[in-house]
């Protein structure tokens, strides 16, 4: 199979005195987004479109609920975590495509901000990147974000052209010792994965 597509969906209910940060970009907001990372709700959501696209599991499979390495913590961990799985699959993304549900704050003065650190995260052009927002009218959801995230990857056949993902979190070099030893965890021991497979919400 040369294409693969992946779906992730997350979300997160508003809190005061927690900073906002959607797309890896703090956003000056009265409140942020509870969870145990840094409650980063498209993130999470690209972060598990990846992750099941190349059928690796979810957040959960690697970073189960109630660790406290992952308190607080930033969520491009997460997501680089992800680009190993799907470099160790064979693949590469084509293209990613998100919404975002909220009522507040207007992500559209920002959109092309957090679409091109996005794309810097994933080391794509930005042009592979989508942002969109929707206001959660009729939901009865005003006080809660949510992110839908889809994504396309193909097959690489010349492995040459694979690069080590957590090459692009340069600022985080501190992250990549940690995304190997998981990543090495797991796939040394498969059955270990099966037995981390949780649906609770833990970033």
């Amino acid at each position: 199979m040369n294409m693969r597509i992946g779906y992730g969906w997350d979300s997160h209910a508003f809190k005061a005195g927690v900073p906002l940060k959607i797309g890896g970009v703090s956003i000056e907001h009265p409140e942020g987004l509870a969870g145990h990372s840094d409650g980063d709700v498209l993130l999470h959501a690209i972060t598990d479109a990846l992750l099941g696209a190349v059928s690796a599991g979810d957040i959960g499979s690697f970073f189960p609920p109630g660790d406290p390495r992952w308190k607080g913590a930033d969520s491009a961990i997460f997501l680089n975590l992800a680009l190993e799985e799907i470099q160790n699959a064979g693949y590469r993304i084509v293209n990613v495509d998100t919404t975002l549900v909220l009522a507040a704050p207007k992500i559209s003065p920002i959109a092309g901000e957090l679409r091109e650190h996005v794309a810097q995260l994933l080391d794509v052009k930005p042009s592979a990147v989508s942002i969109k927002a929707k206001t959660p009218e009729g939901l009865n959801a005003d006080h809660v974000a949510q992110a839908h995230a889809v994504v396309l990857l193909e097959k690489v056949e010349d492995p040459s052209e694979l690069k080590s993902m957590s090459e692009v979190i340069e600022s985080q070099k501190q992250l990549e010792d940690v995304v190997r030893d998981l990543v090495s965890q797991v796939h040394g021991s498969p059955l270990e994965r099966k037995k981390t497979f949780d649906t609770e919400d833990i970033t």
